[in-house]
């Protein structure tokens, strides 16, 4: 089960660090619409970076916790 519990935190984590990837302008498309999309969502949405940086902050606080408890 702690394996699990584990494996959860490394998908949010992950999840944490693609968000702040997209609101950064990292991640993109080909597609000029889409792309043209994506800037007016990053415009309108100036909450994602502070909000996917504390998620990867908890994450890797929860991430480190996990890892010291299966070797105390």
């Amino acid at each position: 089960m702690e394996i699990v519990g584990l494996l959860f935190e490394i998908i949010f984590l992950c999840a944490g660090v693609y968000l702040y990837l997209y609101s950064v302008g990292k991640v993109s498309t080909s597609d000029p619409d889409k792309k043209k999309q994506s800037e007016e969502f990053r415009a309108k949405n100036k909450w994602l970076k502070p909000l996917s940086l504390v998620l990867i902050a908890i994450m890797l606080v929860e991430i480190g916790l996990h890892l010291m408890s299966f070797f105390i």
